[in-house]
């Protein structure tokens, strides 16, 4: 018996040993994360969570030490994640995304509220991930816009919160959306920071045609992407405010440069696109997206490296470009992820009362 603890003993710290190792290549030291706000996730390398703070302006990087599961992944599922966000993150918690692990299956979500929290479902239950004393690293957004209200056309609005509205890791690099500085050329960016963190980050300005509005924009902010290969190419297919799906390659993403993306949908205006995964079935590669008014949405990607981009209105709340069809049984949905090829895991609002399940990819 004591031969047995001994052997488990020593595997646990050739196991901690081999973490922090792969820590250290990545640039990550232990200290503390103090959030002061929890916004969208991804994953890189080596299940290092990738968390976007807006409110700091900060993209960090923290080691999970979440390790690799056995596959095929189990099916999640939970109940009552309001009240579980309200008992982690205090007043006016909010589950704000999703993110799959791809090495383990597990899940993690960022809740906002008093107490910004990052927390991993377990046994149905958020259970909140120490950022204390953790192995981590961060990368600053630069010229991010002053964290102060803004009232324009009678609204009142906080930019700042958008300073980074999406996040993936993509071919060594950590790429995030969002708003930059009033004064800037272009208020809507990309950004490339590669990791490991330190080097410097490219900032590109973003220009689209919103047919729904019939003009060229350059303010609004992307709401939700996905990375996607388009024509041997790595792209990043974006959807904004009311509803335009626009490509633009990666390549283009080069420090103080404006890109024009190529619009290759309009899916709808008075309506905003919430999350969005990508999979493949029956051969052909699709987009899934959740949507704030319009529901969830099977995106074809056919031909999209042939598609020229919409140059007209598309006037009354029409659609254009790749064709979709409406999921009607995924009602409420409001963020999802993949889980693997075949399944995903999405959040469901129903009145009020968030629940979390596995669902097929359709």
């Amino acid at each position: 018996m004591r031969r047995d603890s001994l052997l488990l003993a020593a595997l646990a710290l050739v196991g901690a040993a081999s973490s922090l190792n792969a820590a250290e290549k990545l640039g990550l030291k232990k200290g503390d994360v103090k959030l002061q706000s929890a916004g969208p996730l991804a994953f890189g390398p080596d299940s290092v969570l990738l968390i976007a703070d807006p409110k700091a302006a900060t993209v960090y990087a923290i080691d999970t030490q979440d390790g690799v599961g056995k596959r095929p992944f189990a099916e999640v599922k939970a109940t009552g994640l309001e009240k579980q966000a309200q008992a982690l993150a205090g007043d006016g918690a909010k589950v704000v995304d999703l993110a799959v692990n791809p090495l383990s299956g597990s899940v993690f979500v960022s809740i906002s509220g008093s107490h910004p929290t990052i927390a991993k479902l377990t046994d149905g239950k958020l259970v909140k991930v120490a950022l204390e004393g953790v192995a981590n690293s961060s990368a600053k957004i630069p010229n991010a816009p002053e964290d102060k209200d803004v009232t324009t056309n009678g609204r009142t609005r906080n930019p700042r919160n958008d300073s980074i509205t999406d996040l993936a890791f993509v071919d060594g690099q950590v790429i995030a959306s969002g708003l930059v500085a009033a004064d800037s050329k272009n208020a809507s960016t990309v950004q490339a920071m590669p990791f490991p963190f330190g080097q410097k980050t490219d900032v590109a300005g973003l220009e689209i045609y919103h047919a729904a509005h019939g003009k060229l924009e350059d303010y609004a902010p992307i709401r939700a992407f996905i990375p996607f290969n388009i024509g041997g190419q790595p792209h990043l297919l974006a959807g904004f405010q009311c509803t335009p799906l626009v490509k633009f390659p990666l390549s283009s993403v080069d420090d103080g440069q404006k890109i024009k993306g190529t619009t290759v949908a309009e899916l709808g205006n008075r309506n905003q696109p919430l999350d969005m995964v990508a999979y493949e079935k029956d051969g052909e590669m699709f987009l899934l997206v959740a949507n704030s008014a319009r529901g969830v949405m099977k995106v074809s990607t056919k031909d999209l490296d042939k598609n020229p981009g919409l140059t007209e209105p598309v006037k009354g709340g029409g659609t254009a470009g790749q064709s979709f069809e409406k999921i009607d049984e995924l009602t409420g949905v409001v963020q999802l992820d993949k889980l693997d090829d075949a399944r995903a895991i999405v959040v469901i609002d129903t009145q009020g009362e968030l629940a979390l399940k596995t669902i097929a990819l359709p």
